[in-house]
């Protein structure tokens, strides 16, 4: 029986290196067999529920409230875990042994303040174990579970914890009542260290993608952006990136120069990498105004 070989499409009026690229990968999968060729292509990121952000006078009747932690968004499949964008994460064997096999949203975490250790621990083939030690699986949501949140967070607390997986949490949830109330709870928080609250609708199915039934809450606006091009710098900034040309997940896009670093100016964050950006309101025309860079997302970047 003939194997069949994927069908590549020759770039048209490709320059010479991306020909050169093409011809290459095109050799590269003659040479494989069909079944390494499908195990190469990048998997499906998992069908996570997003975030909307909270605006002041948003009824908050039916919405649980619990700490918005630092660190990494991951999902485990019941057999894997694996990051927002779909990779799956090297953790050592001991790390997930004994974690039910069930799905569990959540988000891995090694304390306030500790976002970028997380992040080099998380994305790492080879961290140490020690490193490992320091992370914890922070679970908010059982995807798979039937219900509404209400149910799917009764069968957490029945889920977790388990003894003999330390480092599978459940997040604390509390009800929320009133914006007065929120509002003390997020400046407390905020002087702890964390980062904010999120809240989740008690009546909310799990669905994948944004939604008002999941609202992060914090004392600023904040957003996530794609890098596109560096933008040279004039007077202080001549010979260095002066700003980057960023574009947000639902299409705005605008110059971000503010925030950076001497050194961050040297070094601008890659074309194609994600950041946090913060600011304080939008213009007339629906950009962020007073836009500030904050910091790299590596766990974006897929």
């Amino acid at each position: 029986m003939r194997l069949s070989r994927p069908a590549f499409t020759v770039p048209s009026s490709p320059s010479v290196p991306s020909r050169r690229r093409w011809l290459a990968t095109a050799l590269l999968a003659s040479l494989l067999p069909p079944s390494l060729v499908r195990a190469a292509q990048p998997e499906a990121p998992p069908p996570l529920m997003l975030a909307e952000s909270y605006r002041p006078g948003m009824s908050l009747d039916d919405y649980w409230v619990s700490e918005k932690y630092d660190g990494v968004r991951g999902y485990w499949d019941g057999r894997r875990l694996r990051l927002r964008g779909g990779e799956t994460v090297s953790a050592p064997a001991w790390f997930t042994a004994g974690w039910p096999k069930v799905p569990m949203d959540g988000e891995l975490w090694a304390g306030r303040g500790r976002f970028s250790q997380t992040v080099s621990t998380v994305r790492s083939q080879s961290a140490r174990d020690a490193d490992w030690r320091e992370i914890r699986f922070m679970v908010f949501d059982l995807p798979a579970q039937p219900g509404d949140f209400n149910h799917r967070l009764a069968a957490l607390r029945r889920l977790l914890p388990v003894p003999k997986a330390p480092g599978l949490v459940a997040v604390p949830q509390q009800r929320a009542t009133t914006a007065e109330d929120l509002q003390a709870l997020l400046e407390r928080t905020v002087r702890g260290g964390g980062e904010g609250l999120m809240l989740h609708r008690g009546s909310a199915a799990y669905q994948s993608g944004r939604s008002t039934d999941l609202l992060k809450v914090k004392d600023h606006d904040e957003d996530e952006a794609r890098v596109l091009a560096h933008l040279p710098g004039q007077g202080r900034h001549a010979g260095r990136m002066g700003a980057l040309l960023v574009e947000t997940r639902d299409g705005r896009r605008f110059k971000l120069g503010g925030g950076f670093s001497d050194a961050e100016r040297e070094r601008p964050p890659p074309v194609g990498s994600w950041l946090t950006f913060r600011f304080t309101g939008l213009t007339s025309s629906g950009l962020p105004r007073f836009a500030r860079f904050v910091r790299l997302r590596p766990d974006l970047d897929a």
